[in-house]
């Protein structure tokens, strides 16, 4: 289903509640494909952390490596 918003003099929308309800989430990625705009849903960074859970390591360290994770992800590069 398509919706319509309107872009204020600020440059803001309002994201219709069915459109956030199937995002499940309140941060968005936006990718621009010439006049096309995508929004995919960022899961919490948290959610990513839960993997290193027991870890010995300083939190620092382990956000910098999730945070390095999700930009290689994104540039198409494997983990």
């Amino acid at each position: 289903m398509a919706y319509s918003a309107t872009i204020t003099s600020k440059g803001q929308i309002t994201i219709p509640r069915a459109a956030r309800n199937a995002l499940n989430s309140s941060t968005v990625d936006i990718e621009v494909q010439g006049n096309l705009v995508i929004l995919r849903p960022v899961q919490s960074v948290a959610g990513s952390l839960a993997g290193y859970g027991g870890s010995t390591k300083p939190f620092d360290e382990i956000r910098d490596k999730v945070w390095q994770e999700v930009a290689d992800e994104k540039a198409g590069e494997p983990s």
